[in-house]
């Protein structure tokens, strides 16, 4: 049998050439049958030509049945998809009646897992605090151990400075008696000239270990003394530089409306101006209510605005910790200044009778504009340095608990009822921040 590629390149041969209807075909095979091509008919005339019109019956009739071949796979695999498509609408909703009827279980069984996986978080929490808490407490004992450890030092390389120095003392006092005492001859004039000269070279490298001994206690005094607090509190507030965007807000324990005040600090300035704010509280009518301020090396207070200004000359000194405190009472109009628990100004007739309103904001160094905390601030009256112990009073504290107060080695536990340093809120902005 002829591929039907073959069969039609061979009908195409013969319609080229002209002898396609020039055949005279002989039988008629119109009504041969599907049965009869199977059983080997096409195989008896297979030595006929290709080109016969018997042969392109039958290939018609080959070609009709794969078409209703694929007709019926067609059918049968769309059949196939609707029995699918049925199949999976059933599924769907047995699924949608399990998950209507599991939807309460499956609720609660989330929620006990969530449930047990918040108590292993927080079980697993709280043991990282108290992890963190151990080696909190290990690194203070380590640093106090080494503080220790540097005063010891100092004290012991203090005490060698002052033996070394007792005995360049005495080994010059002994030189010079014995030069004194002894004769002249030229032979003992050679000895003790030998003698001299040992006894020079060992006081030359004693004066260079004395130069060394000095230069390391100035480096552990300077070391001690950066790192040193006043008033035994362990934090400090750290104003790097001056701007008008470092400063530190003050919320007050309790009501600003005062007849009378006590303000104390321990403050430390790197570099005092004409005008550098300590402490500030400013209303939108008066940004200037009560200010603590420095000007070179003055201290300054001011109550109800600049005409009403106290004054203490040549007590500020740049770079060193100082107590300051003021006081005022509306009664007399009596205004107090104190530095390091001395009493350096008094003044009766400031602000009598005035009432300090109780609308505005505190600030630490620096003070409040016209347009509000936040707009418009001057740097030139900005702090830069450290502070600690800040506290305020709604009363004049006696003269005896300032002095108290102003002690070096203090409690940092005298607090203020209106602001107390470590209980009031103070929060620290831009690049102002807590040190110890």
């Amino acid at each position: 049998m002829y591929a039907p590629g073959a069969v039609l390149a061979l009908c195409l041969s013969c319609f080229l050439n002209g002898n396609v209807f020039g055949y005279a075909y002989g039988e008629d095979y119109s009504d041969l049958y599907y049965n009869e091509i199977i059983n080997g008919d096409l195989q008896q005339r297979a030595t006929q030509s290709p080109c016969q019109s018997q042969d392109i019956l039958r290939w018609d009739k080959l070609f009709i049945m794969l078409e209703d071949t694929q007709m019926r796979q067609n059918m049968l695999l769309q059949q196939s998809e609707d029995m699918a498509k049925v199949e999976m609408n059933d599924i769907r909703k047995e699924l949608q009646k399990l998950s209507s009827n599991n939807n309460k279980a499956c609720a609660q069984v989330l929620e006990n897992t969530c449930k047990g996986i918040k108590e292993q978080m927080n079980l697993k929490l709280n043991k990282v605090m108290e992890q963190l808490r151990e080696a909190a407490d290990k690194f203070q004992a380590q640093k106090n151990e080494t503080l220790q450890q540097l005063l010891q030092f100092s004290m012991s390389q203090a005490t060698r400075l002052t033996k070394l120095e007792s005995n360049f003392l005495q080994g010059v006092g002994l030189t010079q008696v014995a030069m004194k005492s002894l004769p002249t001859y030229p032979k003992e004039q050679e000895a003790s000239s030998a003698d001299s000269g040992k006894l020079e070279r060992t006081l030359i490298a004693t004066a260079a270990d004395l130069q060394r001994v000095h230069a390391q206690l100035a480096l552990f005094q300077r070391a001690i003394a950066h790192h040193y607090i006043p008033s035994g509190c362990e934090m400090a507030l750290l104003f790097p530089m001056r701007s008008k965007h470092i400063f530190a807000e003050v919320t007050p324990s309790k009501s600003f409306s005062l007849r009378s005040f006590t303000i104390c600090m321990w403050a430390k300035v790197t570099q005092s101006l004409n005008r550098t704010v300590l402490f500030s509280y400013g209303t939108r009518k008066n940004t200037q209510e009560l200010q603590l301020l420095l000007a070179r090396r003055s201290l300054l207070l001011t109550v109800g605005g600049e005409t009403h200004l106290v004054e203490a000359h040549n007590l500020v000194t740049d770079g060193q910790w100082a107590h300051f405190c003021g006081a005022w009472s509306s009664d007399q109009g009596l205004a107090t200044l104190w530095v390091n628990g001395e009493r350096v100004a008094n003044v009766a007739g400031v602000a009598e009778g005035h009432i300090l309103p109780g609308d505005g904001f505190i600030l630490l160094g620096q003070e409040r504009s016209r347009l509000g905390i936040y707009k418009k601030l001057d740097s030139s009256v900005a702090f830069t340095g450290k502070m600690t112990g800040v506290n305020m009073w709604d009363h004049v504290l006696e003269a005896g608990r300032i002095k108290e107060y102003a002690k070096e080695d203090g409690s940092c536990d005298n607090r203020g009822n209106v602001i107390g340093w470590g209980v009031s809120e103070i929060i620290p902005h831009g690049g102002s921040q807590y040190i110890n």
